[in-house]
């Protein structure tokens, strides 16, 4: 089975084309690829390009646990990168349809930076979704192991978890992550985010991502937790995001529309042995 890999920022992804798999990419298939010991290792697979008859390509998004995510701004990211590099694009902005809508790419004429026009931000409980009355997500409190943290919600086509924080850290991000992650309020879990507001144009967040775990950079975290600092009034519209793999810019237009900007770097390519997976 033949790959591409990427990473934006230190979260890296596999692109595998729909017609090198033989078959269905099955749960523990990808458990195994992207098995850091196991396997190639990675944060995800990207299975694309696929037929759309909406969009001009259609992207099927992997987590490492083997279940599908809805959306993934660096995932789109990476993939606009492969077919700049597959030459199936030129820098005209183009559409890719995901499970949590379709989003419009662009990649910069040296290919090394796309943008991604990641849609609207939404706080409300029905579409993110979080159990209880019908609200806007925002200010609320949960209590984990006896410590209340002030959270709020957000969806950008996947449900994302704010937590506000004055020190967000690898290890507070590892103990409170998994347990946020599956807590009741979040039927189909969620990805979570501590926040810390630098200024009024940059923001610090540490990432636990559902279904991958610790990550060192995501661009659909970066744009909820800006939307939230953006919907709290302690940032402006453009806001610079901080992760341990580097910087996101994310830009708010018409209310909460937002554009994504960042780097994608190529790794490598290679082929899978079949015994791996014996």
């Amino acid at each position: 089975m033949k790959y591409a890999k990427y990473h934006a920022l230190g979260n890296d992804y596999l692109v595998i084309r729909p017609e090198d798999v033989q078959g269905q990419l099955a749960p523990e298939t990808i458990r195994r690829i992207c098995h850091r010991n196991y396997g190639v290792g990675s944060d995800g697979i990207l299975l694309g390009p696929l037929k759309s008859t909406s969009s001009d390509f259609g992207l099927k998004i992997f987590n490492p646990d083997g279940s599908e995510a809805e959306k993934s701004g660096n995932g789109l990211r990476i993939f606009a990168r492969f077919l700049w590099d597959a030459g199936a694009i030129t820098s005209a902005p183009f559409t890719v349809e995901t499970l949590g809508g379709e989003v419009l790419c662009e990649v910069a004429p040296s290919g090394r930076s796309v943008k991604v026009e990641m849609g609207e931000v939404r706080f409300d409980s029905a579409s993110i979704p979080v159990k209880g009355p019908a609200r806007e997500v925002l200010n609320e409190e949960m209590e984990i192991e006896g410590r209340r943290l002030k959270f709020c919600a957000a969806t950008v086509g996947n449900p994302h978890c704010v937590i506000l924080s004055e020190t967000p850290t690898p290890e507070v991000a590892r103990h409170y992550g998994p347990k946020i992650e599956t807590d009741a309020r979040f039927p189909n879990r969620t990805n979570v985010q501590f926040m810390e507001v630098l200024d009024r144009d940059n923001i610090r967040i540490e990432i636990w991502e559902r279904g991958a775990g610790y990550t060192l950079a995501s661009g659909s975290s970066s744009t909820a937790a800006a939307a939230v600092a953006f919907r709290l009034g302690l940032c402006r519209a453009a806001i610079a995001v901080h992760m341990p793999g580097g910087i996101l810019r994310i830009e708010f237009k018409n209310g909460f529309f937002a554009t994504m900007t960042g780097p994608v770097t190529k790794v490598c390519e290679g082929s899978m042995a079949g015994e791996m997976f014996e």
